[in-house]
């Protein structure tokens, strides 16, 4: 098999995928009608913030929580629900729909500029290092 370059895998997934903008992705979040899933590292999302009330799902688990024959199934992944997934820059989350779409998941999309261009439209960002339970704190 010939060797594939990333970023023809990442140019045929955004060839097939819904591409949404950060006002497109706005809307859809003001209407309530999609689930925004963040597929970057919990070390991302610590350092950088997240989209406000978005859930995440790293990148590693993508498949397995969203398959509903994995046994890491996560029940909250429905196929009738729309997602809307996310990365630093907008690579992954084309490889990310992508994917989900190939299991059957037919109302997905993703974040063409990524949360870089969320942060540089200016968008609220949620502080994820306060809540995040990943983060040890003293004990009091």
């Amino acid at each position: 098999m010939a060797r594939r370059k990333l970023m023809d895998m990442v140019a045929e997934a955004k060839a097939e995928i819904t591409e949404l903008s950060v006002d497109e992705l706005q809307a859809e979040m003001d209407a309530g009608t999609c689930t925004v899933v963040d597929i970057r590292d919990i070390r991302e999302r610590v350092e950088k913030g997240s989209i406000p009330g978005a859930v995440s799902s790293p990148r590693g688990m993508l498949e397995f929580w969203f398959d509903p024959e994995s046994p890491y199934y996560r029940d909250s992944y429905t196929f009738d629900g729309r997602y809307v997934f996310y990365c630093a820059g907008g690579w992954r989350s084309a490889l990310a729909a992508k994917v989900i779409s190939d299991i059957g998941y037919t109302n997905v999309a993703h974040l063409e500029p990524g949360f870089g261009g969320w942060e540089e439209a200016g968008k609220e960002i949620e502080d994820v290092a306060s809540t995040s339970k990943w983060i040890k704190r003293p004990v009091e």
